[in-house]
């Protein structure tokens, strides 16, 4: 037995010496096309040398040559499971068979299936829309919703459903040419991403959130803080409908990022406002407030440089008594954001380390249901508008988001699927297959923005339209009308809930009079003068 382990080990290695000593002589003695042979065995058995004396890979000094195949399995897994292994129900973030929704919808091909759901609706966790017998399919609602409170002067009209924050440097140019096309054409918004306006952006000419983080791309100063002057100065063109104050995101909360020097290009580096070949540095936290009241002052501020456009917040919730703290200083104040965009901690297309992915920060739902409870409960939810960013691909998830308090939605890697992307899970190595995330220009090339373009525009427009057949359905005639009673989750094998049930709604003002148990010890401690 221990002989046939040495074997297994350093039999492979032993084989091609021998080939290539064979290979060798009779391409030497006999005939040159014997290289065919030696040559290979010669590359093989040098590696194999390389093996036994390198010291990084153990896997390799023991296996040489043969230990390669365990590297090599390693990296096609991936492409192993989705491809052969993984069923239509099964892949993750996103499975197969809503990738082909958004892929069909995108080339404008049938998104019908037949014979029935392959999904287990005995599963807990399943959820189902509640139909009514009263349906009104035969007069869908238009579905737009207005942007902008009372202490806004241009309210915005956005549609349901718009390309989430991601920002030039994570994709491609090519990539933000064909979102912006697509918005452009489908009226709809693109949200910049905190990397700041590209020309990419600008040129197609669709409709602009501009995101500021805390890095302060585009509006910062040489030190890196915020400059009012240059802040006013891109706020106020006309493509730019909204801006974006984000505070944290999904894939990364609490967490800064570096961005290499080394990809800190000339391109980059004019539209960021950094120097060329430094480390681009995103801060985990502001520097323009350290309050929640000195927050809702420079948001005040924000929404004057702007001009008047809608103004808000970005960010995935995290410790529940900041998300109060905020909301007593709007109340100590008066200032209120027109919108707040609430982000899931399910991450997105940034990348992270692992364990911020999978441990830190609330789940859309969880968030976006805390953060809807929470300014009704202030009495202030009339004033604000919620954004809802996180797995949205279909028109099911624009409503189920809807219902969980949101008033549209953001999706971003949908909107990738709809440039091409195949989920490789390659986005921060710049080896992209598909041209999307990556600023390789061999790469790059590959995504046409022309039929891009038109394939975020048909994609929006069908699953928009699917929202709007799923809402006439419920029986209501607007977005508005929807509640968490037309929300259903399987909670055991034999018992469900409706969402009213498993997050009860908050009476508008109910926060201020009489916090209920589940919420009073937050909002006493709560201070609209600390964090």
């Amino acid at each position: 037995m221990a002989n046939m382990r040495t074997f297994l080990r350093f039999g492979p290695f032993g084989t091609c010496v021998l080939l290539a000593i064979f290979g060798t002589v009779l391409a030497v003695v006999v005939s040159p096309l014997w290289w065919i042979l030696g040559g290979p065995m010669l590359a093989l058995s040098a590696v194999g040398v390389w093996n036994l004396l390198q010291r990084e890979h153990t896997v390799l000094r023991n296996y040489p040559v043969i230990g390669h195949a365990r590297y090599i399995a390693e990296f096609i897994r991936p492409e192993v499971l989705q491809y052969f292994v993984e069923n239509d129900t099964e892949g993750v973030p996103f499975d197969r068979d809503t990738r082909a929704t958004v892929y069909s919808r995108a080339k404008g091909e049938s998104d019908k299936k037949s014979f029935g759901t392959e999904r287990d609706l005995y599963q807990v966790g399943a959820e189902f829309l509640t139909h009514s017998v009263t349906s009104r399919i035969d007069t869908l609602p238009g579905l737009r919703i207005t942007v902008g409170g009372p202490q806004c002067d241009h309210p915005y009209d956005m549609s349901i459903l718009n390309v989430s924050a991601m920002s030039f440097g994570s994709l491609s140019a090519n990539a933000i040419l064909a979102l912006n096309g697509g918005a452009k054409l489908g009226g709809f918004s693109h949200d910049t991403g905190e990397g700041g306006i590209s020309e990419y952006h600008r040129r197609p000419g669709g409709d602009l959130v501009w995101e500021v983080g805390t890095g302060y791309f585009g509006c910062r100063t040489a030190d890196g803080n915020f400059d009012p002057g240059l802040f006013a100065e891109k706020a106020s063109e006309p493509q730019v409908k909204m801006v974006s104050l984000k505070l944290s995101q999904g894939a990364k909360p609490g967490l800064g990022g570096v961005m290499p020097g080394a990809k800190v290009t000339p391109e980059i580096a004019a539209i960021r406002g950094l120097p060329v070949g430094v480390d681009c540095i995103s801060p985990p936290s502001h520097s323009a407030f350290s309050t929640p009241i000195e927050m809702m002052e420079f948001l005040a501020k924000f929404r004057e440089l702007a001009g008047g456009k809608p103004m808000g917040i970005k960010l995935c919730v995290g410790r529940k008594v900041e998300f109060l703290a905020m909301i007593k200083a709007m109340l100590a104040t008066g200032i209120y954001p027109d919108f707040v965009s609430i982000d899931g901690a399910e991450g997105g297309t940034g990348a992270a380390p692992q364990e911020f992915e999978d441990n830190i920060g609330l789940p859309l739902t969880d968030g976006l249901m805390f953060a809807r409870n929470a300014l009704s409960g202030a009495g202030i939810r009339h004033h604000i508008r919620i954004g809802a960013a996180g797995k949205i691909a279909t028109g099911s998830d624009i409503v189920k988001r809807i219902i969980q308090g949101a008033d549209y939605a953001l999706s971003a890697r949908a909107m990738m699927f709809a440039v091409g992307c195949i989920q490789a899970t390659k986005c921060h190595t710049n080896h992209c297959p598909t041209g999307v995330t990556t600023q390789d220009p061999k790469r790059m090339r590959a995504l046409d923005v022309v039929d891009k373009t038109e394939r975020v525009y048909k994609y929006h427009q069908k699953t928009v339209m699917s929202a709007a057949r799923i809402v006439a359905s419920l029986g209501v005639d607007h977005t508005d009308e929807l509640h968490p009673s037309m929300l259903i989750r399987r909670v055991s094998p034999t018992e469900t809930s409706s969402y009213a049930e498993l997050y009860p709604s908050l009476e508008s003002g109910q926060l201020l009079d009489d916090p209920p148990p589940g919420w009073r010890a937050d909002w006493n401690r709560a201070r609209a003068e600390e964090f």
